[in-house]
């Protein structure tokens, strides 16, 4: 099924793009965070700001670098709308959670509970990408850079291995993101054998669906668990990653190739020692690759140095505002 739906994404079906967005700037945001915090990493202002509002710079991307995406969902905790957003363009759709999750399962700050219910987006396309909010295009893109000859979706794998729990020597001390890599391992080396597999984050996801519904139904508690933590917790699994090695093991996904791994994927953490930012987007420059992440890794008051770095890769990159924006 997954390969007649996306080899007919080649032609006329449409094909959505989803974004998952979160800025903790919202009056009253703080507050319903700390109201269920239950440890100080619940609290990592990394996770939850947009301070340099590189949604603006994706959306400018996608116009320019991917002219065959049909329409754009942004998915967010009510009421989270950017102010600089034209939320009544025709090809936008603005989404919150209550419109999709369970009310019990909100408010969620999880984002792997959140990233579950992708598939649930009323009026969203049978196959859609999936970008998270600090992603951009760099270059133009059609559909067949996510897909291989015969018509299945390329898994752009690193070559560096995941965790698995027996190789976390402090699971209690351990980031909730490796222990939640562990437990899809687990999952998948009970149902298909154990094999080494590498890292797929950070980088667009194409989708199906019913393939994506088909995940959630074969491994019921643990997404159970995944959707009602309502932050990364033990036992917890990443759907984006989950997904498509799930796709690998049967057979309906093939790896991109090192070759293009390396010139469709760019990442660059932010971090406060600006030198490090100024490197790793210097490097970016050069690669060129198709997309990139920016990931924040600042720390709780990021350098207005390195800031001002970002800030200026992103401006030189996408200059052109978008008709997502504002006049």
């Amino acid at each position: 099924m997954l390969q007649s739906q996306v080899t007919a994404g080649r032609g006329n079906a449409p094909v959505d793009v989803v974004i998952t967005w979160v800025d903790d700037r919202t009056p009253g945001y703080h507050e319903m965070l700390r109201e269920h915090a239950r440890a100080v990493p619940d609290l990592d202002p990394a996770r939850t700001r947009d301070t340099l509002e590189i949604l603006r710079y994706g959306l400018r991307a996608l116009e320019r670098h991917t002219p065959w995406v049909n329409r754009v969902f942004l998915f967010s905790c009510r009421p989270q709308v950017p102010a600089w957003l034209d939320a009544a363009h025709p090809r936008l759709t603005v989404v919150h959670h209550d419109e999709v999750i369970p009310a019990a399962l909100l408010p969620t700050f999880n984002s792997f509970a959140i990233i579950s219910h992708l598939h649930l987006i009323p009026g969203l396309s049978d196959t859609f990408l999936y970008l998270e909010d600090d992603m951009l295009f760099l270059r133009d893109v059609s559909l067949s850079d996510f897909l291989a000859e015969d018509g299945r979706p390329l898994v752009f794998e690193a070559a560096k291995s995941t965790p698995r729990h027996e190789s976390i020597r402090n699971p209690q001390a351990e980031r909730p993101w490796n222990l939640a890599l562990a437990e899809a391992n687990r999952l998948l080396d009970e149902g298909f054998g154990v094999a080494p597999r590498g890292y797929v984050n950070h980088v667009p996801l194409l989708i199906a669906k019913a393939e994506w519904q088909a995940m959630v139904e074969r491994f019921p508690q643990a997404f159970d668990a995944t959707r009602r933590a309502r932050f990364r917790s033990l036992g917890n699994v990443p759907p984006e990653y989950l997904y498509p090695q799930l796709m690998l093991a049967e057979g309906k996904a093939v790896r991109a190739s090192p070759q293009s791994w390396r010139e469709s994927c760019g990442y660059v953490p932010l971090e406060d020692i600006w030198p490090v930012t100024a490197l790793a987007l210097w490097r970016v420059r050069r690669q060129r690759p198709k997309w990139v992440t920016l990931n924040d890794n600042f720390g709780k008051h990021p350098s207005r140095v390195a800031e001002r770095i970002a800030q200026s890769f992103l401006d030189r990159a996408l200059p052109q505002p978008s008709r997502f924006e504002r006049a």
